[in-house]
């Protein structure tokens, strides 16, 4: 072995990354090398040194953001275009060469193709339901995916894009019953977790509209944690009805995601200073706080507790 190679083995060595080979070569060539033995001894003091700092926590907030942005990454990668090419051109095993030049083929020509058409399909006027309800009925539309949701914040309109017997974009606001019951279904029986994301900002701006709250209350139970977060958001900053301590407490005692829970228990507070006390919820509280198995939900129940009695 020789210096240069010990300088790049070194950090290996110093957390027993070696192969057993390697480190033979290794510890045989500091053995006979002063310099390097004192590099290793130098570098040794340094890690001590480090492992001597005082460590801070990350705070159940941010560890619970950081799990819901790889939650969310990971369904993108799984809903995505490339998956279902990756797990295909997989599938293939000794013949994933020529299926992958004849993907490529496929793309090339698609692309071609697409962009020929582009001048005769970009002459369409989108499809409204105020302007054209007699165009376009949902009713006879078998509505197979849906591309976008999005809200003008000026105008407060929404445009839904969805793939039906053709591609279609229907326009209106939230009073549109038809438009409410596109959105509504999306939010409770759409697959894709961003159009179900983007469905709820859109939705969040009616909250006491009766179909649309039930709709958010469903999205508290969503599969998603990304869209349980948002939805809490929403939840909290609505007029308080029957249903919602209930709710928020389910969250807090059911929900799989520990930061999912103490956003949900931060919202039964406000919403407990703000309306009064709630027996029923702190005793909740109380219990989770002695028995809940995760440590953070512990101590944010315990401080809940303590909030509300004062």
């Amino acid at each position: 072995m020789k210096c240069e190679e010990f300088e790049k083995l070194s950090p290996l060595y110093n957390y027993d990354e070696l192969a057993p080979g390697e480190r033979a070569d290794f510890e045989a060539h500091v053995a006979a090398c002063g310099a390097c033995r004192a590099g290793l001894e130098k570098l040794r003091r340094l890690h001590q040194a480090i492992e001597a700092c005082p460590k801070p926590e990350p705070s159940p907030d941010f560890l619970a953001h950081c799990r819901i942005s790889l939650e969310d990454a990971l369904d993108r990668e799984q809903l995505g275009w490339r998956a279902t090419l990756r797990g295909w051109l997989w599938s293939a095993g000794p013949l994933a060469a020529p299926r992958a030049a004849a993907v490529a083929a496929l793309v090339l020509f698609g692309f071609g193709l697409g962009w020929t058409l582009r001048p005769k399909w970009a002459a369409r006027p989108p499809v409204t339901s105020a302007g054209q309800a007699a165009a376009f009925d949902l009713d006879n539309y078998r509505v197979r995916s849906i591309s976008r949701v999005a809200q003008d914040p000026q105008s407060g309109g929404v445009r839904i894009t969805l793939d039906a017997e053709r591609r279609v974009t229907i326009e209106g606001s939230l009073d549109d019953p038809r438009i409410r019951e596109v959105l509504v279904n999306t939010m409770k029986n759409y697959d894709n977790p961003g159009i179900r994301r983007d469905t709820l900002d859109v939705l969040r701006a009616n909250p006491e509209e009766p179909s649309i709250r039930a709709a958010l209350m469903h999205a508290l139970h969503d599969q998603n944690p990304g869209v349980r977060l948002a939805a809490l958001s929403t939840v909290n900053h609505m007029e308080c009805g029957y249903d919602t301590h209930g709710a928020l407490l389910q969250v807090v005692e059911k929900d799989p995601n520990a930061g999912v829970r103490t956003a949900a228990i931060d919202a039964l507070v406000e919403h407990l200073q703000e309306e009064g006390p709630d027996e029923e919820v702190t005793r909740s509280l109380d219990r989770l706080a002695t028995t809940d198995p995760d440590a953070a939900v512990r101590l944010r129940c315990l401080a809940a507790v303590r909030k509300c009695s004062e």
